[in-house]
């Protein structure tokens, strides 16, 4: 039961990050985001870059990385940012989060908590527009 607990609490660290970064105390609300948010981006991966990426999640959370996926056609050819707004706004399928405030929440807390060669990795997979967005640099969409 302790490792069961121990899971729990790793996975709720994802999800408090998003809590802080979203500025919200809605639990429910920020794990969705994570969700919508980690699956328009393995879907945007290689195979072979996602499962990179999901060894660096808690057990929980890779979970809901992997949930309902079908390798078949990855990476999705997103180009644009715009293209991969939409991704995560279908994932989402909410309106109480903008996109573009879920991607950012979402890679300041991967690169909180996945080393940094990972983060560099991913963030190359990304269309230019879109990893100067998350970077930081990019403009608010």
């Amino acid at each position: 039961m302790k490792s069961l607990e121990k899971m729990n609490q790793h996975a709720m660290t994802w999800i408090e990050d998003m809590m802080h970064e979203l500025h919200t105390d809605n639990a429910d609300r920020a794990m969705h985001a994570l969700r919508a948010g980690l699956q328009a981006l393995r879907d945007r991966l290689s195979v072979d870059e996602a499962a990179q990426l999901s060894a660096q999640l808690p057990l929980i959370v890779r979970g809901m990385f992997f949930e309902g996926w079908d390798p078949t056609g990855k990476p999705l050819r997103i180009r644009h940012r715009e293209e991969f707004l939409a991704l995560v706004r279908e994932k989402f399928g909410r309106d109480d989060v903008a996109a573009v405030d879920l991607v950012r929440a979402l890679f300041r807390v991967l690169q909180r908590r996945i080393s940094q060669g990972e983060l560099t990795d991913v963030m190359m997979g990304l269309p230019e527009d879109l990893a100067t967005l998350v970077s930081g640099h990019g403009d608010r969409a």
